[in-house]
Formats: structure tokens, C-alpha cells, sequence
């Protein structure tokens, strides 16, 4: 007996069909029923966005089903999540449903391939939930690729995103920067440069023409303070008695024809104490 074809590789539609064309399959289930997808890629869903397509259900209804799979006597999404939030936002009981039956590998392609079809994840979304679906399905770049019809290359450059810092990061989840902008800063060379250029783009609003520019120019590298010439025996001999004597941090910095010293105290005991030993001097 062959083994059945998973149905994802051919796209949503053969998992969600529309209403005309679904079969008995199709069926109400209440809205207090259903649990969200805890794997869901997305992560920000707009609420302006949810809000008018609310108010299409509102005047329509559900058209196309959610996908969900039964667990424990409650129903749980594969697909749909964003109709699901709208529909509880118009107010509605139940909705329409298919129900079938997934294992795991299946139920995170779907989600997968329903976002990034239909809703267009943000980069660092579309990477996060690439690099998901590649560690829990066991998938190569190039099979996750094949799952969602996108090329190697562009699979691998999505991924690369994931290696810049978590601010920088934060920035295109929030729109402060673009996809383009991070591909950019992807390749850019260091954390440092990588923020500080983040950073100068969004306070001026560069553009990616303009941040790729900047990008080319070599950071200038940051010269080190000379490293300070060892104390001579002497000296350091004067520090540690110094130390002894006052019962505090001390430091001489210079040579034995010039310099200084430094006496540091870090809380109202050890100033007594200095405060002591000048009078115990004064009085002698």
C-alpha cells in the first residue's frame, strides 16, 4: 500500500477549499471550543486589519473554513487564526471548520504556508518560523524551500537575518526597519556597526539606497589607550604599604621623578578610617 502524499507541498487550497466547494467536511464548530495554535508563526497581528475584516464577517460571514484538528475533545487551529480572531471580534458563536487529522509535521506546514501565502509575515517572523519548521521537521534549506515555493538563496538569506542582535532584530518586527534594511545589515561585519547603523537609520529615516552606502564605507577602527608602563619595584613597594596603612584601595600612577596618588574608598567606614589617620598625623 503506498504511502498517502502529504497535500501541503500543492498549497493551501487543497487543505482549505472554499465554501462552495467544500464537502461535509465542513461543519460549525462554537468559538469557546476552539483553542489558538501556541506554534503559530505570527506573532503581532494588526488590529486595524482584524478590525475591518470583522466587519466584513459581520456583514458576511466566514467564507473560507479554519483547519483544526481535534485534541482531547477541543479543537485546536492548524490555519486560520487571523479569521478566528476576527470572527470572535464580530461577535460570532461558532464558525466553520474542517476537520482533519495532522501529525505534527503537517499542522507547523500549514501554519507556516497559510502566513506566509496569504498574510505576508515581517522578515524576522518569516525567518523565525523557516528556522521552526527546519528544526522540528528535520528539513534542509533546500526542502524547506521546496515546501514553500521559494528559492534556496532566498530561504538562506531570510535565515541570515536571524544573526542580527535582538534590538536590531526587534526593530523590523516593529517596522522601524524595513526587510531591505536588515538584508543590508546582515552584512555587515560586527554588532557594533551593525546597531549603530540601525540605529542612525531609523533616527533619520535612510533609506536602503542610502544605508547600503554607509554600509560600504570601512568602520575606522578604534585605537586602544596605550596600555599604562608597570609601576617601578619601588613604587609598587610605597602602593602595598600604602594600602596596609590607610586600610583602603591605593593607587600610585606616574614614575618616581612625577606622579600621583590615589587614595579610593567605597563606603563611610573606610572615610573614617583615612579621616583617623590625617588627624592621628596632624597631632603628632
Amino acid at each position: 500500500m503506498k504511502a498517502k502524499k502529504s497535500a501541503l507541498g500543492r498549497g493551501l487550497d487543497v487543505l482549505l477549499p472554499d465554501v462552495q466547494e467544500a464537502d461535509s467536511g465542513v461543519r460549525e464548530i462554537g468559538i469557546t471550543e476552539i483553542d489558538r495554535n501556541p506554534d503559530q508563526p505570527r506573532r503581532i497581528f494588526d488590529e486595524e486589519a482584524l478590525q475591518s475584516l470583522a466587519d466584513s464577517i459581520r456583514e458576511a460571514g466566514v467564507l473560507q473554513p479554519l483547519l483544526v484538528v481535534e485534541e482531547n475533545g477541543r479543537y485546536r487551529i492548524v490555519a486560520g487564526e487571523r479569521r478566528f480572531r476576527a470572527a470572535r471580534m464580530a461577535g460570532l458563536t461558532s464558525v466553520p471548520c474542517i476537520v482533519r487529522s495532522f501529525s505534527f509535521q503537517e499542522q507547523m506546514e500549514a501554519a507556516l504556508i497559510e502566513n506566509i501565502q496569504r498574510e505576508d509575515l515581517n522578515a524576522i517572523e518569516e525567518a523565525r518560523a523557516i528556522r521552526s519548521l527546519m528544526e522540528n521537521c528535520g528539513y534542509t534549506q533546500e526542502q524547506a524551500a521546496g515546501k514553500l515555493g521559494k528559492s534556496r538563496p532566498a530561504v538562506a538569506n531570510l535565515l541570515r537575518l536571524l544573526n542580527l542582535p535582538e534590538a536590531v532584530q526587534q526593530m523590523v518586527i516593529d517596522g522601524t526597519l524595513s526587510a531591505g534594511h536588515a538584508r543590508v545589515l546582515a552584512g555587515v561585519a560586527g554588532i557594533h556597526q551593525q546597531m549603530m547603523l540601525a540605529e542612525k537609520t531609523a533616527a533619520e529615516g535612510l533609506s536602503v539606497r542610502a544605508l547600503e552606502k554607509l554600509a560600504a564605507i570601512p568602520e575606522k577602527p578604534v585605537k586602544e589607550p596605550p596600555a599604562p608602563k608597570p609601576l617601578p619595584l619601588e613604587l609598587m613597594d610605597m602602593e602595598n604599604r600604602l594600602r596596609d596603612v590607610f586600610g583602603v584601595r591605593t593607587q600610585i600612577k606616574g614614575s618616581t621623578k612625577k606622579g600621583k596618588i590615589i587614595l579610593e574608598y567605597y563606603n563611610a567606614d573606610e572615610l573614617e578610617k583615612v579621616y583617623q589617620l590625617m588627624e592621628m598625623l596632624e597631632n603628632q
